[in-house]
């Protein structure tokens, strides 16, 4: 457990550097934030079919190589597409609004839109908690998106930002329907197979936006996107998916929430972004709707667990088993 939680950690830290890394490359490459992903996408694809022999498989199922073709190509487009949507759209919310306030939107709107799509979908009772981390949410992004009339904020950066989140979103929402029917998939494979996905339906958009950088400064360039490949991509991901052997789902949610904190820290002390008081509320809101989401989880899987056990001991579950984001 404790060798699991530092490795999510260390994660959430290193995704936090991705948006600020964004930032300096945008200022002074030239690409814009779908080459910037094409190429982020196509470094990470490469650096971790170079540590896939090293990595153990996790999640899929014992008969995974038999999944019919047909059905293996729909779940590889879904989450690919979604990958996609889910890193260019961040990056250009990044571009558009700041990293600070990007990456909050992003990653706070993230779970909620997530707990939102379970319940539509999958029939998963958001419950009383679930309601009230929704409605924060909300709250949060309207005061990021109102802002207090400096500019600091930009619209067009936010629906950009849960744009982003809704991407990843899919990406949740269906995996967890394929593993409830048995088809889960390796995820470190998952990713692999996203990634490259990715790097074909980025290839013409980030083309005709200008795929290569400018000579000017293009030392400087090439470190940035070097680390962007190597720390937040391939490293953060590889962590990512050695620790979820040993941490438990909302303690991953909760500790990567290190993320937008880093990224804001960033902004403020390597990127001179201001923080207003808006934007402060909003994040602190939002974050808030975060953990709160992630407490009821908790006590869903605690009233899931205690199910279990009572049917496993010859009973029947009593009513108060049921959670408040558990299945209806």
């Amino acid at each position: 457990m404790g060798r699991g939680l530092v490795y999510v950690t260390v994660a959430g830290l290193a995704w936090g550097t991705a948006g600020p890394t964004a930032a300096l490359a945008f200022a002074g490459s030239g690409l814009g934030p779908m080459a910037l992903t094409f190429w982020r996408v196509l470094g990470g694809l490469l650096l971790l079919l170079a540590v896939r022999p090293f990595v153990r498989p996790r999640g899929a199922r014992p008969d995974a190589r038999r999944e019919p073709a047909g059905r293996r190509a729909v779940r590889v487009l879904v989450t690919g597409l979604g990958l996609t949507v889910f890193q260019a759209a961040y990056f250009g919310s990044v571009d558009a609004t700041g990293t600070a306030v990007g990456t909050v939107v992003t990653q706070g709107a993230t779970p909620v839109l997530v707990a939102l799509g379970c319940r539509l979908f999958l029939g998963e009772r958001l419950g009383l908690g679930g309601g009230v981390a929704v409605t924060g949410a909300l709250a949060g992004l309207a005061v990021l998106t109102l802002g207090d009339g400096t500019g600091a904020v930009r619209p067009a950066g936010v629906v950009l930002g849960v744009v982003s989140a809704g991407g990843y979103a899919v990406v949740a929402v269906y995996t967890r329907s394929l593993a409830r029917k048995g088809r889960g998939a390796d995820p470190f494979a998952a990713t692999l197979t996203s990634f490259a996905v990715g790097a074909v339906c980025l290839l013409p958009l980030a083309a005709a936006e200008g795929l290569w950088p400018r000579a000017e400064g293009l030392g400087r360039t090439l470190v940035l996107m070097g680390y962007l490949v190597s720390v937040p991509t391939a490293l953060a991901y590889g962590l990512f998916f050695a620790g979820l052997a040993a941490v438990r789902a909302t303690t991953v949610t909760v500790v990567t929430l290190l993320e937008p904190v880093t990224a804001a820290v960033l902004a403020v002390l390597v990127l001179d972004e201001r923080l207003t008081a808006a934007t402060v509320v909003g994040t602190a809101v939002l974050l808030g709707a975060v953990v709160a989401l992630a407490h009821a989880e908790t006590r869903a899987g605690q009233g899931r667990a205690g199910a279990r056990s009572r049917v496993r001991a010859g009973g029947r579950p009593a009513p108060e088993a049921q959670s408040p984001v558990s299945r209806g």
